[in-house]
């Protein structure tokens, strides 16, 4: 109608971070807020509204996120954003106390309402000088269980991330996720299905499977197949490649789920087992709910039962009262052991587990210090293992452009972001391509190859 002017979209930017499981959040957000008709950008200086989406697991990630949207309200202090908007774990987990952190914030999105972001983002801005009080999102608990179609996706075209469960009911003494994502709610398997299809259907030729605790998918719902049956039912998805399984919980991996994994040719030989520690006094105050003779027994049916897997493993160092010795012995173990990959964290103090309340925290200089003797250690490993696979033909995906002489690929023991790469002399293939190569070196925990 004449006389009548159109809305002008909102231009939104965008800042993810965290986890796997947090990305998907961002992506779901994104296609969330483009279908509301806003306009995405890169560049928060040219935005009206900025969101940050947090992880608030550990220390150093809550710093990096009130490092982010601090930036996000000084850029709104010189008048380039409107509004800025925070969601995620950090949200949850500090709720309206975050406004009194960081004076500046209009709205507060929680993980149990995440899709409650264009609502946040479409609202009027609070305004400099206004009285009105920031809106917030927010729910203390509630049976949440996030669908994820219809994603604006973050990663390459040719992978993706499907997160098949929310929440984790294990309780371990050092982990706020329960307190942060609640208890542990499966999707129906239907809804997997539908989302796996959507993702094959968009490109993904490898879809990686995700959670809190992916073994203990299915048993909220009285699923009887469990993790075997879902493994089962995904390899039969066509235009599907790889199947990747991640965050297994070392008690709850059964003979079943290693069964499903090893009889398919789509579920590739990798299992991502998190241990956190082998000393069974350590484990205990953890509440690992295992024995370093169980795990031992574990990884050895895992290696019986897929022949040629590859291991990946994420240990904790420093927790409350670890003893030199109690460190050595799992110093020890992973030498002995030989993990194909292996990621070391420091404890991190967290206030309200019951591992922040336990006596003896040891200091950030030892802590530091266990870290780097662990990693030197995994060092040693990695660098032989990568010699070994010198001569050796395998299949890899190729997972972006060259770069420097190199384009990065992946063989299925390499899982997207966490692990090395397979680096391809010469070569100029579209990402997704899967072809076959041969080793021909290392650059440090990196392979080189050529196509066959």
């Amino acid at each position: 109608m004449r006389g009548m002017s159109k809305p002008v979209s909102k231009r939104v930017a965008f800042v993810a971070l965290g986890c796997a499981k947090n990305l998907v959040d961002s992506e779901k957000m994104l296609g969330q807020l483009a279908e509301a008709g806003c306009v995405l950008t890169n560049d928060a200086a040219d935005a009206d509204v900025a969101v940050v989406n947090t992880c608030g697991f550990l220390n150093e990630a809550r710093d990096e996120a009130t490092q982010a949207i601090r930036e996000m309200v000084a850029l709104k202090a010189t008048g380039c954003l409107r509004r800025v908007v925070v969601a995620g774990c950090l949200v949850q987990r500090d709720g309206e106390s975050l406004h009194e952190q960081v004076p500046g914030i209009d709205a507060l999105v929680g993980v149990h309402n995440r899709d409650d972001v264009v609502r946040a983002v479409l609202a009027d801005a609070t305004g400099k000088g206004s009285k009105r009080k920031p809106c917030a999102f927010l729910h203390d608990y509630h049976p949440f269980v996030a669908l994820d179609t219809g994603r604006l996706r973050l990663t390459p075209r040719h992978y993706a991330y499907l997160r098949i469960s929310e929440g984790c009911n294990r309780r371990c003494t050092f982990c706020t996720i329960p307190a942060i994502r609640g208890t542990m709610r499966s999707k129906p398997p239907s809804v997997i299905m539908s989302e796996a299809r959507e993702l094959v259907a968009d490109g993904a030729v490898e879809i990686v499977l995700i959670g809190q605790d992916t073994t203990g998918y299915g048993q909220d719902l009285g699923y009887a197949p469990g993790l075997a049956g879902l493994l089962r039912e995904l390899s039969r998805i066509k235009g599907l490649s790889w199947l990747r399984l991640m965050y297994t919980y070392p008690s709850a991996l059964t003979d079943a789920m290693l069964d499903a994994m090893a009889e398919s040719d789509r579920v590739v030989n990798y299992v991502d087992v998190p241990l956190q520690h082998i000393n069974d006094r350590i484990l205990e105050a953890m509440h690992r709910r295992i024995t370093r003779a169980q795990t031992e027994t574990l990884l050895g049916r895992i290696r019986e039962r897929i022949p040629g897997v590859r291991l990946r493993t994420t240990l904790i160092a420093g927790f409350p009262g670890e003893t030199e010795a109690e460190f050595t012995e799992l110093l020890d173990f992973i030498t002995t052991f030989r993990f194909d990959a292996l990621g070391v964290f420091p404890y991190s103090l967290e206030p309200d587990t019951p591992a922040g309340r336990m006596p003896e925290q040891l200091s950030a200089e030892v802590k530091d210090e266990r870290v780097r003797r662990l990693m030197l250690a995994q060092q040693r490993i990695a660098f032989e293992l990568g010699d070994g696979l010198v001569n050796r033909c395998f299949e890899v995906l190729v997972d972006g452009v060259e770069q420097d002489g190199f384009q990065p690929a992946r063989h299925a023991g390499q899982a997207p972001e966490v692990d090395s790469l397979t680096l391809l002399a010469n070569c100029n293939l579209s990402p997704g391509k899967m072809i076959t190569v041969r080793c021909t070196g290392r650059r440090d925990y990196d392979l080189t190859a050529t196509p066959v």
